[in-house]
């Protein structure tokens, strides 16, 4: 059952030239597909979007260049959630107005939110102090090293740190913008969001932000391409090395040379590590017991897959999970 929120809460996007779109309206038009649940009698946001510089028009990385709802410098009234989009060029300096707007507006909104590069923006105006964030990978090292009074978190999709959020890059932000909204009206209404967008409800921000099926690199051989789409969908199922090598149609042989050439790890390996990412994953979630998810992972019981995380990561399943799982604002 979705909440019924009083009245609609004011979201304000504020984006810098050269913001990358995707950032923006990702997570812009989550939260306008909120408002379209048939479960509310009326709108949960009131979304504004506005430039940080002294004019309505915002120009994007991808060459689209935005009308916005105006200035950042032009509001007035409390704000219930600031979010800051940037882009590929958020490292360099920011004007010190938009800086000195930031650093006045930011703590008084109940929550302060950056997506991707926008971490930059909020670490320049001095918000992400002895906080933990995180921001897209390819930017992490950098963010660490020239903001080192902020806790950098390299391989996270989203970081909450009290009243302060961050992102990973582009789709990520739309990961913490359902976290949000299944916060504020429940996850039903979340639910129905990422149904809607075509997207996971909801990759926990603890979730790494590369996959191993992304972070390995792909196969050469076609018929190892295609078992490597195949095996995230059956990690219950008995994958020893014989039946994967009959569905790549080679002998067993073969097949564990051929694998572990391109893929650079052995099938068994490989095996071991998809059904621990998705035991981690059903660990975050919180909504299965961990003899359930260890069945469903593959794990012939529990007791296996405790062994396997704690040789992995050096915590429990119960540990992890009171790590990881996310709780309500």
């Amino acid at each position: 059952m979705s909440k019924r929120l009083a009245a609609p809460r004011r979201i304000v996007f504020v984006a810098t030239d050269l913001a990358e779109e995707l950032d923006l309206f990702g997570s812009v038009s989550a939260f306008r597909a909120a408002n379209r649940s048939p479960a509310l009698n009326s709108p949960a946001y009131s979304i504004e979007i506005v430039s940080g510089t002294r004019t309505a028009a915002i120009a994007g990385n991808c060459g689209i260049t935005l009308l916005s709802n105006g200035s950042c410098f032009d509001l007035r009234g409390a704000i219930d959630t600031l979010i800051v989009v940037s882009g590929e060029h958020a490292h360099q300096p920011h004007s010190k107005e938009l800086l000195a707007w930031l650093a006045e507006h930011g703590p008084k909104a109940r929550r302060l939110v950056s997506i991707c590069t926008g971490a930059f923006v909020l670490a320049q105006a001095g918000l992400l102090d002895g906080r933990r964030v995180t921001t897209h990978w390819s930017r992490a090292a950098m963010l660490a090293e020239r903001f080192p009074a902020a806790d950098v978190s390299a391989n996270e999709l989203w970081v909450r740190d009290g009243p302060v959020y961050t992102s990973a890059g582009v789709t990520a932000g739309i990961d913490l913008t359902l976290a949000l909204i299944e916060d504020d009206i429940g996850a039903a209404a979340a639910l129905e969001v990422a149904r809607g967008l075509v997207v996971f409800l909801r990759r926990p921000g603890g979730q790494a932000q590369f996959s191993v099926t992304l972070a390995a690199q792909q196969a050469q051989t076609p018929a190892i391409r295609t078992l490597q789409a195949w095996l995230p969908e059956h990690l219950a199922e008995d994958l020893n090395v014989q039946r994967l090598a009959d569905r790549a149609a080679m002998s067993a042989r073969h097949f564990a040379r051929v694998f572990r050439r391109e893929l650079g790890d052995t099938p068994a390996a490989y095996v071991q590590r998809l059904r621990l990412e998705q035991a981690r994953w059903m660990l975050e979630d919180g909504s299965w017991s961990i003899e359930r998810i260890a069945a469903l992972c593959g794990f012939s019981d529990a007791q296996l897959m405790r062994r396997a995380l704690k040789r992995t990561l050096g915590v429990s399943p119960g540990q992890y999970r009171s790590l990881h799982h996310a709780s309500p604002a």
